[in-house]
C-alpha cells in the first residue's frame, strides 16, 4: 500500500519545501529570544529568574527565557487594558492590512520558524513546516473576516422606536496555549481577537515558548502597536500563580484555553468571582470506526495519518480504533505492514524520519504504562510496545490488537503513538462505544454505504467528524468539542464571536 507522509492537510505546500529545509538551515537562531515580550519591549522577570528549553529529541539546551511570575503579568495585564481602547478604535482595513503582512512574514520566515519549532517540540522538520503554514493561515483567514463582522438592525416594538445590535471587541483576552501545536494554537486564537480589536496577554507552554516570542518578533515588522500583544513566559513552578491571575484580574474579559480537561477545569473555577467568558478547547477521546464496507487502503491510510501525526499528541487524535470483526484482521494487519513500512523514528531534524520523540520522558512512561495495563488485561501486542534507546523520549509506534473496554487505552486519552483496535459486531455496537465517554471532541468513520453515513455522522456525539476523512484542520473551519471536551468554537467565521460582545441599542422618541 503506498502512504504518503501525514502531515495537516494545509502541508501540501510544505512537500515542496522539502529540499530546501533539508539544505542548510536558515537561521533560526535570530528567532530565539531570551526576554519575554510586555508593552512592545523585550523584559527579563523581575527577580532576575530563567529557565531553560531543551531538545525533546536529545536534551540539548536551546535557549532560556525569564521565568515571569504574578508581578510581571500584572504588568503586560496593565499594557493590554490601556492599548485596548486605542487598539479597539482602529478600522477593521487597518487590522485587516497588518494581520495579512504578519501571515506573509511568517511564510517568509518558513524555513527558521519550523527548523525552531523542531528544535523546542519535537516533531519532524515537515510537520513543522506544516504547522507555521496551518498557523500563518489564521492570520490570513483572519484578515479577511476582520471586515466582516456585521450587527443588525432589528424590526422596532413601537413605530418611534430603532433597536440597533452592535458587536463589540470583549476586551483583553488571556490565552494559555499548549505545547502540541505551540504556533497554531496561538494564531488560531490571536488572529480571531485581532481581528476585532481585542488586545492580549499570551502565557505559552513552558515547554515550547520560543515560537511565542518568534511571533512577536514579527509582530513588531508587521506593525502590531505596543501592548496589543504581550507573551509572559513561565516556568511549570510559576504557570498555577499566573494562570490564576490571568483569570481572577477585571481586567482581563475572556480567557482562551487549550490543553486537558481537568487544567479547563480549574480556569473555569477560577473564572467565577470575575464572571469572565471562557473558550475552552480541552481533551478527546476519539474514536475510529471502520466498517466492513470501508475501502481498507484507505481506511489505513486514514489511520496512520490520525494516529502517528506528532507522534500521536494532538486532541484529535484517534485514540480507540473501532473495527467491524468483517475486515477485522485484513484491517489489523494492514494497519501492522503500514507501521513497520513508513514510520521511521528519531531527531525530527534529520532526513527521512516521520516520527520524533514525545514531549518528556513522563509521557513515554504514561504510554508505556497504557501498554502493560492493556497487555496484563489480555490485549496482543502486533507491532512495537517498547520504549526506544536512542533516547529518553521516544517510544515504538505501537499496535495492539484484542482490546477490551476495561482497559485504561480505550478510557483515557493517550497522546502518544499508542494505537489500540477494538472488533464490533454491530453499527449500533460502534456508535454506543464511541459515545461511551465525557468527551466528545472528535471522531472518525471509514465507510462506503451512504445511509449509514447519514446515520453514523448525525449520531456520533462530537464537535468534529471525519467520514473517510482523517486530516480535518483548516482555517475555514469551526474547531471545538462538546461535553468535557470544550466550549466554544475556534477557526472559521464562527471564530471571531469568542471575542465579541452583542450591545443592544435602543433608539427611542424619533
Amino acid at each position: 500500500m503506498k502512504m504518503f507522509i501525514f502531515m495537516l492537510p494545509i502541508c501540501k505546500k510544505a512537500f515542496g519545501f522539502q529540499r530546501h529545509l533539508y539544505r542548510a538551515m536558515s537561521s533560526y537562531s535570530s528567532f530565539v529570544h531570551n526576554k519575554a515580550y510586555i508593552n512592545g519591549e523585550w523584559i527579563s522577570s523581575q527577580d532576575g529568574k530563567m529557565f531553560k528549553v531543551t531538545n525533546p529529541a536529545n536534551g540539548d539546551v536551546i535557549g532560556e527565557v525569564p521565568d515571569i511570575g504574578p508581578e510581571d503579568t500584572q504588568k503586560a495585564i496593565d499594557a493590554a487594558h490601556k492599548a485596548f481602547y486605542t487598539w479597539k478604535k482602529t478600522t477593521a482595513r487597518e487590522r485587516s492590512k497588518i494581520l495579512k503582512k504578519w501571515f506573509q512574514l511568517m511564510e517568509d520566515n518558513k524555513s527558521a520558524l519550523a527548523e525552531l519549532l523542531t528544535l523546542e517540540q519535537g516533531k519532524t522538520l515537515l510537520d513543522a513546516a506544516a504547522e507555521v503554514t496551518y498557523g500563518a493561515s489564521f492570520f490570513e483567514w483572519f484578515a479577511e473576516e476582520a471586515k466582516r463582522v456585521y450587527g443588525d438592525i432589528a424590526p422596532p416594538t413601537a413605530t418611534d422606536r430603532r433597536i440597533l445590535l452592535l458587536k463589540e471587541p470583549i476586551g483583553v483576552a488571556g490565552l494559555i496555549t499548549p505545547w502540541n501545536f505551540p504556533i497554531a494554537m496561538i494564531t488560531r486564537k490571536l488572529g480571531a481577537l485581532l481581528a476585532v480589536g481585542c488586545t492580549t496577554v499570551i502565557k505559552p507552554a513552558e515547554d515550547t515558548p520560543l515560537s511565542a516570542l518568534a511571533l512577536c518578533q514579527l509582530a513588531e515588522e508587521a506593525g502590531v502597536p505596543a501592548g496589543v500583544v504581550n507573551v509572559v513566559t513561565s516556568s511549570r513552578e510559576k504557570t498555577p500563580t499566573v494562570g490564576k491571575l490571568l483569570c481572577e484580574s477585571p481586567k482581563i474579559a475572556t480567557i482562551s484555553f487549550t490543553g486537558s480537561t481537568g487544567v479547563g477545569k480549574k480556569l473555569l473555577l477560577n473564572s467565577a468571582s470575575t464572571v469572565k467568558r471562557l473558550s475552552l478547547e480541552l481533551g478527546g477521546n476519539a474514536a475510529f470506526i471502520v466498517f466492513n464496507s470501508a475501502d481498507i487502503d484507505k481506511a489505513v491510510s486514514g489511520a496512520m495519518a490520525c494516529k502517528f501525526r506528532c507522534s500521536g499528541q494532538t486532541c484529535v487524535c484517534a485514540n480507540r480504533f473501532l473495527v467491524q470483526s468483517g475486515i477485522h484482521d485484513e484491517f489489523v494487519r494492514s494497519f501492522a505492514k503500514a507501521i513497520e513500512t513508513n514510520l521511521k523514528v528519531g531527531d525530527g531534524l534529520k532526513p527521512g524520519i516521520t516520527m520524533g520523540p514525545l514531549i518528556n520522558s513522563a509521557a513515554v512512561d504514561k504510554v508505556d504504562s497504557l501498554v502493560q495495563d492493556a497487555l496484563s488485561k489480555g490485549a496482543r501486542k502486533v507491532f512495537g510496545g517498547e520504549k526506544l534507546p536512542i533516547g529518553e523520549n521516544f517510544f515504538q509506534p505501537t499496535l495492539l490488537s484484542d482490546v477490551t473496554t476495561d482497559m485504561r487505552c480505550a478510557n483515557e486519552e493517550i497522546f502518544g503513538p499508542l494505537a489500540p483496535v477494538i472488533k464490533f459486531e454491530t453499527e449500533d455496537e460502534a456508535v454506543a462505544l464511541a459515545n461511551s465517554t465525557s468527551y466528545g471532541l472528535a471522531g472518525y468513520f471509514y465507510s462506503t454505504d451512504i445511509s449509514q453515513i447519514w446515520r453514523v455522522a448525525e449520531k456520533l456525539e462530537t464537535g468534529i467528524v471525519g467520514v473517510n476523512e482523517s486530516l480535518l484542520s483548516a482555517a475555514e473551519c469551526p474547531f471545538g468539542g462538546v461535553k468535557e471536551s470544550g466550549i466554544g468554537r475556534e477557526g472559521g467565521k464562527f471564530g471571531v464571536d469568542e471575542f465579541l460582545e452583542i450591545k443592544y441599542v435602543c433608539m427611542g422618541g424619533l
